[in-house]
């Protein structure tokens, strides 16, 4: 039997042989107290020969691995637990032994520790009657009519003391894998939510309903306990034994039993999404490490895409030094599988970024959300992202204004009016009707930044043009009418529904991520004093305008909207760089002001740097042909 188990072994995939190997430590860490007692003496002779033959194909499967700096400590330590196991230690010694040798397996051939969605409970019931229940019993026992005649006999789930050691993962891998020399076989073929609903099944048989019920007050009523299962990816590998160690095993029996009936305790808001990073981190190394580098740079982007970007309004708003954090070293992270680095130096980039994430779980965590934190929040992001577009806006009115075109603003008022419009439906959209991905809202933030930015460079180069008295006088009797035709009223238009629509979009994203917080009515206070603000920042502006002599009012437009053009070409290029679309190049000592859109990558400098150049040049030119027309 061993020698054809080997040849088995030897005909699997990579990342089969690991995850088989994973699979028969957790057995053993499980099942090792079946074949010897405490003090050494043994129990059972089959189950005990069947712990060194388990041994040894761990063994022979990491042995068979592609070869890794990690691998050769892993066959030692293997060896070292099969010493352990021909020295008969007792269960607990070698349940330690098999945990850390699982943990370090993971961690140097990496494979999905957690479905990809909440398991389907309702359907797990109906297919453990259908797949399970023949041989391990109705109620899990390890009593079903085929169970007769069997050798090993079906493991009984309602075992508590095995339950105690057993994770949600490791229960998937047996349904995925099966296991060899049992007649459990392999259920791969059933879809891979339907084998992790069946995990969760199996995990629950051994608890009652007055577990769950004590479970959930836990739950709800600590947030201490939320700390510690804040994924899916924790709460498939958390058994109920590591969890005693911290709370107790009455307290760990009744929280394992309730998160295993009721997942979705632990899928909504933020743990759902940085566990979701946190996986995609873990198989882009993995990927990269085989020699895959445009997957591996895939799947990070995924990891901030899908994975980071859901939660990163909220972070800003509750922490915004720590939100830049995780952003800088997401945007590193891609950019050093460009430069080639080491797989081992990307590995400790995505463990410092799960250390982050850590961080940033527990800021995210429902106990801190405040209503006056939330009000102040909803007020700051207001009038930070309306600021831009205010300012643009109100140039443009001034101007129309000290034109005597009166009539032509109705159009730029269309504009922003229409931008308004289209965020409340944007909203009722995102909220009702379709999410809104990450990569969607970073290109539709760069590209509307780099749009603006491209009209606004055109449009503070006519303003300074006009900064002399002498030209503004002979445009306005020469080219005016012709100039605020319709033409020219549509193009107002389109330059302030861009402007603020892009400043709404993000508003609203934000505000999405608040309001989920269950703080409505502090987000709508927030955002109603932030509108007051930007009301009377709007009225003290046009009024200031009005009094200004026309060169001089050129002049400050000129210069202002050139500034506005740069800062909205470094956001654009940084949108696009995090939606993939362009690659980074991490500067160095470049600092990062995102209220001037600078950020720390060659790309968004050169932008930058690109955009002023073109401004400054187009002043000394526009400078000097009014100077020689004067």
């Amino acid at each position: 039997m061993i020698g054809g188990l080997a040849e088995s072994a030897l005909a699997q995939t990579d990342d089969q042989r690991a995850a088989v190997a994973w699979r028969l430590l957790d057995y053993l860490g499980v099942d090792y107290g079946g074949a010897v007692a405490d003090d050494g003496r043994t129990i059972s002779q089959s189950e005990y020969e069947e712990m060194v033959e388990f041994a040894q194909q761990v063994r022979d499967r990491l042995a068979a691995l592609p070869a890794k700096p990690a691998q050769g400590s892993l066959v030692a330590r293997v060896e070292a637990l099969q010493a352990a196991i021909a020295r008969k230690v007792p269960p607990s010694e070698l349940a330690g032994l098999a945990k850390t040798l699982k943990d370090d397996l993971l961690a140097a051939y990496p494979m999905p520790l957690a479905p990809a969605k909440t398991p389907d409970l309702a359907r797990s019931a109906a297919l453990y009657a259908e797949q399970c229940a023949s041989c391990h019993g109705a109620t899990g026992a390890g009593d079903g009519p085929a169970a007769k005649g069997l050798n090993p006999r079906p493991v009984a789930f309602t075992d508590a003391a095995r339950a105690r050691a057993r994770s949600v993962f490791g229960l998937y891998q047996v349904i995925d894998q099966g296991l060899e020399a049992t007649a459990m076989a392999s259920f791969a073929h059933l879809p891979s939510d339907d084998r992790w609903a069946l995990a969760f099944h199996v995990g629950t048989l051994a608890s009652s309903a007055s577990d769950v019920d004590r479970g959930k007050q836990l739950w709800q009523g600590d947030p201490a306990f939320r700390a510690k299962i804040p994924n899916l990816q924790a709460l498939t590998q958390v058994t109920q034994a590591a969890l005693a160690q911290d709370m107790g095993d009455d307290k760990a029996r009744d929280l394992v039993a309730y998160l295993r009936r009721h997942p979705e305790a632990v899928t909504s808001g933020s743990g759902r999404t940085l566990g979701l990073a946190r996986r995609k981190l873990a198989e882009s190394v993995a990927t990269y490490e085989a020699g895959d580098r445009k997957k591996a740079t895939d799947l990070a982007l995924s990891a901030y895409l899908d994975g980071f970007e859901p939660v990163e309004p909220s972070l800003k708003a509750r922490d915004d030094a720590l939100m830049v954090r995780i952003e800088s070293a997401m945007l590193d992270f891609r950019a050093a599988m460009t430069k080639g680095e080491s797989a081992e130096g990307l590995r400790e980039r995505a463990a410092r970024l799960g250390a982050l994430f850590d961080l940033a779980e527990r800021a995210l965590a429902p106990e801190q959300a405040d209503g006056s934190a939330t009000f102040a929040a909803a007020f700051t992001i207001l009038l930070r992202e309306g600021v831009e577009a205010l300012l643009v806006v109100v140039a443009m009115i001034a101007f129309l204004r000290k034109a005597e075109r009166s009539e032509v603003v109705a159009w730029l008022h269309g504009g922003w009016i229409a931008a308004l419009v289209a965020g409340g439906l944007t909203w009722v959209a995102a909220t009702w009707l379709v999410s809104i991905s990450g990569a969607s809202r970073e290109l539709t933030e760069g590209f509307g930044s780099l749009l603006a930015a491209a009209v606004l460079v055109s449009v503070g180069l006519w303003m300074h043009g006009k900064t002399r008295a002498d030209a503004w006088q002979r445009y306005v009797r020469e080219k005016l009418s012709r100039a605020l035709s319709a033409r020219s009223a549509w193009l107002l238009l389109l330059l302030a529904f861009v402007v603020v629509y892009r400043e709404v979009f993000e508003t609203i994203l934000f505000f999405i991520a608040l309001w989920s917080e269950g703080s409505g009515p502090a987000v709508i206070a927030g955002g109603a004093a932030g509108a007051g603000a930007l009301a009377i920042l709007a009225w003290a502006l046009l009024s200031y305008s009005q009094r200004l002599p026309i060169t001089q009012f050129f002049s400050l437009s000129a210069i202002l909207i050139a500034v506005l053009a740069v800062v909205l070409a470094g956001k654009g290029v940084a949108a696009l760089q995090e939606a993939g679309l362009v690659d980074a190049w991490p500067t160095p000592g470049v600092p990062r002001i995102e209220l001037l859109g600078i950020y720390p990558t060659r790309e968004g400098v050169f932008a930058q740097l690109a955009t002023a150049a073109v401004l400054l040049l187009g002043f000394w030119y526009t400078g000097r042909t009014a100077a020689a027309d004067r």
